[in-house]
C-alpha cells in the first residue's frame, strides 16, 4: 500500500470520528432534560419531614435527679466503671483511683495514684454533687487532657444513681441535696382582666390619631 492510499484511509477514519463526535454533541444538546423551576403537579399527602431538634439543653439540675435516685440502680450502673475502679474501703488503685469516699473529697487526693496534669490543676477543689455530675457526664470535656478514656454517662438519672451509691461507700456520707422547687406555671389572664387591659388602649386611640398629622 502506497502513502496515497494510506492517507485516504486515515482521512476517512478521521472524518468518521469527527462525524460521530458532532452527532454526539448535537444529540446531547437536543435531548438534555431541563428540570422546571416548579413541579408541574404536587402529589397530595407527601409532606416534607421537619426534624425538631428540641430544646438546646433540657437537662434539669442534678439535685432533681438525686431526689429520686436509688443506690441499687447506682450499683448496677457502676459496673460500667468497675473495670478501672473499685470503691471498697482500703481497696487498691486500678487503672483509675479507688473511689471510696470520693463524694465531697478534694480532686486528685487519693494516695498512691498518679493523676494527670489536668486533674492536678484542680487539686484541692471538692468533688461536689455538681462537679461529679459534670465529670461523669464527660470526663474529656470536664478536664481536657486527663487520662480517663471512658466516654461518660449521658443520662442524668444514671449519673445521679451512681453518685448516690458512691456516697454510701464512705465513712461520712453527705446528705442528699433537696430537689429544686419547680417554678409555678403562669396563669392565663381571665376575661375580666383582658377587658380591663383593652379599655385603656381604646381610650388612647384618639390621641394616637391626633398625633399622626405631625409626621
Amino acid at each position: 500500500m502506497d502513502s496515497f492510499e494510506f492517507n485516504k484511509i486515515a482521512g476517512a477514519v478521521l472524518a468518521g470520528l469527527v462525524a460521530l463526535l458532532g452527532i454526539s454533541i448535537l444529540t446531547d444538546m437536543a435531548f438534555t432534560p431541563h428540570k422546571p423551576d416548579k413541579p408541574a403537579y404536587i402529589i397530595e399527602g407527601v409532606v416534607e419531614e421537619v426534624v425538631d431538634a428540641g430544646p438546646v439543653d433540657s437537662e434539669k439540675p442534678i439535685a432533681f435527679y438525686l431526689a429520686s435516685a436509688t443506690a441499687e440502680k447506682g450499683e448496677a450502673v457502676f459496673k460500667k466503671c468497675a473495670a478501672c475502679h473499685n470503691a471498697a474501703s482500703g481497696g487498691a488503685n486500678g487503672i483509675g483511683p479507688n473511689l471510696y469516699g470520693v463524694v465531697g473529697a478534694p480532686h486528685a487526693s487519693h494516695a498512691g495514684f498518679s493523676y494527670s496534669d489536668a486533674l492536678l490543676a484542680m487539686k484541692g477543689q471538692p468533688w461536689t454533687w455538681e462537679e461529679l455530675s459534670k465529670w461523669l457526664k464527660s470526663p474529656k470535656a470536664y478536664a481536657p487532657g486527663n487520662k480517663m478514656s471512658f466516654a461518660g454517662l449521658s443520662k442524668p438519672d444514671e449519673r445521679a444513681a451512681v453518685m448516690v451509691w458512691l456516697n454510701q461507700q464512705s465513712a461520712s456520707p453527705l446528705p442528699i441535696p433537696a430537689a429544686p422547687a419547680e417554678e409555678p406555671a403562669a396563669e392565663a389572664p381571665t376575661d375580666e382582666a383582658a377587658t380591663d387591659d383593652a379599655a385603656p388602649a381604646e381610650e388612647a386611640a384618639p390621641a394616637e390619631a391626633a398625633a399622626e398629622p405631625v409626621a
